[in-house]
């Protein structure tokens, strides 16, 4: 007897072999056919009862949502659909789920909207999409580290907890052991973080990005993939308090080579999950066509799932520096007839996700990277161009979703950075270490950040990032 995942069995040729399979009911017809899934695929395995051979309490038992364990033989299958499927020759219920919760939940005559999943941690990730959705997040993860493994680059953990804002931007979660309501005060009545854990004010970090720098300027290439907090107060389909980052650090690589590897290592782990993930694409993709004729023809997608997906994998990437593309905008249509929401007046506005997707999906028609951006609008640590009034700053826009990487050549002299830092009232005693890196054989290094959730969510067509982590952290809900 062999105990098989349903993925594996429903690739099994039907050698009337004998099989064991447990999972999930998700119906039961005619108290003969029994859909099983487990997990491992979005397909079903059908399993067939002689309903007749065993007790009728038993066969009550099976319910959609109990978890059952089906020994039988593995037959071609009679239905369309799947090769094989499971005569039974004996089962048992292992987990009972209660019929009238059933209704009220699985059953309901309404599809769940996502937002009311959010709520049931229980009945989330058993649903179809959620299914499809977690086992997309969980290949593409292994697909950054398959890239980052086979291309040199050593793995780094950054520390979760810091003392040093990297964004420079002030939203972090204060991390203490102090009681919030007898905290020590400093004679002028501020608080003695002398006296609290670390010695010092310390937050969750924002990015691993300046812990990284180091690492890259004494082993040449790593890369950081955890989690970061942001204590922003945006209540939008794009942020999250919580998520992971991608964040890729090169000792002697400039920001054309910065390109280069943003490019290469996006369409390398999109191909991975075209490769190993098409069930759960064709499933997102079907979904994204049924909810597509609910809207208005104006707001439907160009592009299937799949061929957006194409559509990054297979096109060069257009590189415009910011100035080009803020000429562009001026003179485009939209601005003329102001369709845009932020109009594009002058040179230094800070772009929106309405423009980059103009620059993608209409201008260019392919994947975008722009650079060289103004410096008042780019963080500290970017390196300062000839003209002083830009740093070698990228991003890649793609489609329907606009900046998906931003990343930059690090400014690597010392005395620019420190400038930089004194110009934005950036403490110099918190960042010395940063500083000091400059002290003891600097060079140029660049590199990036992905946001993660960004990336599951182009992938799978999702509209809210929410919708694409475990369990979201936003404003108002640490629910879980």
């Amino acid at each position: 007897m062999r105990y098989l995942d349903i993925q594996t069995l429903l690739s099994e040729e039907p050698l009337l072999t004998e099989v064991t399979v447990k999972g999930w009911v998700r119906s039961f017809r005619s108290n003969r056919f029994v859909a099983l899934n487990d997990g491992s695929t979005i397909k079903n395995i059908q399993c067939v009862i002689d309903f007749e051979q065993f007790p009728t309490q038993e066969i009550e038992r099976i319910n959609i949502g109990s978890a059952v364990q089906l020994t039988g033989t593995l037959v071609e299958s009679q239905g369309q659909g799947q090769k094989v499927e499971i005569q039974v020759s004996s089962f048992q219920v292992l987990g009972d789920a209660d019929p009238e919760e059933v209704k009220l939940t699985i059953l309901s005559p309404k599809r769940h909207s996502l937002e009311k999943l959010r709520e049931q941690a229980h009945l989330r990730v058993r649903t179809n999409t959620f299914g499809a959705v977690m086992r997309l997040r969980s290949k593409l993860a292994f697909g950054v580290h398959k890239y980052f493994q086979e291309n040199g680059f050593y793995y780094m953990h950054a520390p979760i907890i810091t003392g040093s804002d990297a964004e420079g931007a002030g939203e972090m979660f204060r991390v203490t052991t102090f009681d919030l309501n007898n905290a020590p005060l400093t004679e002028d009545g501020g608080i003695d973080y002398k006296q609290d854990f670390f010695d010092k004010e310390t937050n969750l970090t924002v990015s691993g990005q300046l812990e990284a720098e180091t690492y890259a300027m004494g082993l040449g290439k790593v890369y950081t993939f955890g989690p970061t907090f942001r204590a922003e107060n945006s209540n939008t389909s794009r942020h999250l308090a919580e998520f992971w980052m991608i964040e890729p650090e090169v000792a002697f690589c400039d920001l054309d080579g910065n390109m280069d590897l943003a490019e290469d290592f996006i369409k390398s782990v999109i191909q991975y999950a075209l490769d190993n993930c098409d069930d759960d694409l064709e499933f997102l993709e079907n979904r994204l066509i049924q909810e597509d004729k609910t809207k208005p023809q104006n707001e439907r997608s160009e592009m299937t799932l799949r061929e957006r997906l194409h559509f990054v994998v297979d096109n060069t990437f257009k590189r415009v520096t910011y100035t080009e593309a803020i000429d562009i905008l001026k003179n485009s249509k939209p601005n003329k007839k102001k369709k845009f929401k932020f109009p594009i007046d002058e040179w230094g506005a800070d772009l929106q996700s309405e423009h980059e997707r103009f620059l993608v999906e209409k201008h260019f028609k392919c994947p975008v990277i722009l650079f060289d951006y103004p410096a008042n609008i780019k963080a500290f640590y970017m390196r300062l161009n000839e003209d002083e009034k830009t740093v070698r700053a990228m991003d890649v826009l793609f489609p329907g979703i606009g900046e998906i990487v931003g990343g930059s050549q690090r400014e690597e002299r010392y005395d620019v950075l420190l400038d930089k830092m004194k110009a934005m009232d950036i403490p110099q005693e918190e960042l010395q270490w940063y500083l000091d890196l400059r002290k003891f054989g600097t060079a140029v290094h660049s590199g990036f950040g992905l946001g993660f959730e960004r990336l599951v969510q182009f992938v799978t067509g999702m509209g809210n990032i929410r919708d694409v982590i475990p369990y979201p952290r936003t404003p108002g809900n640490a629910k879980f």
